[in-house]
Order: structure tokens, then sequence, then C-alpha cells
């Protein structure tokens, strides 16, 4: 998932792509832990999309706590 396709998604959207993310590394991780993965770059990658989407929600959740303290002020 490349970070333009994140930025499109709904906060709603992105909370539940990483939880099914998550699901998705853990799975790959028992069946490597089984045996070995045929591609073990795919563990990689599915890192990579998880910090991509959850640096996507951090930031969202940061620019709300700006906005509501230039409110106040």
């Amino acid at each position: 998932m490349k970070n333009s396709e994140i930025i499109e998604l709904s906060q709603e959207e992105l909370t539940a792509r990483l939880k099914e993310e998550k699901a998705a590394l853990n799975k790959l991780k028992f069946a490597h832990a089984v045996s070995a993965v045929e591609n073990p770059n795919v563990i990689k990658a599915a890192r990579k999309n998880i910090a991509r989407i959850a640096t996507e929600v951090s930031k969202r959740k940061n620019e709300a706590k700006s906005q509501e303290t230039a409110s106040e002020a």
C-alpha cells in the first residue's frame, strides 16, 4: 500500500486497516516459525506497511490536538 493510498483513507478505515495488517503479520510470523515462508521479504513489507499506517494515524491525532490548542488560544 502506497502512502498516497493511506492518506486518502478516513480515520476509521485506517484503524481497521491497521488491525487487519497486524493480524496478517502475526499469521505470517507463525507460518514462518512453523515452516519457512517462501518469500521472507513479505514479512518485512508487512512491518513497513503497519509503520506507514501507524504514522498516518499518529500524524492525524497530532494535527487534531494542535487544532484544539490553536482554537483555545
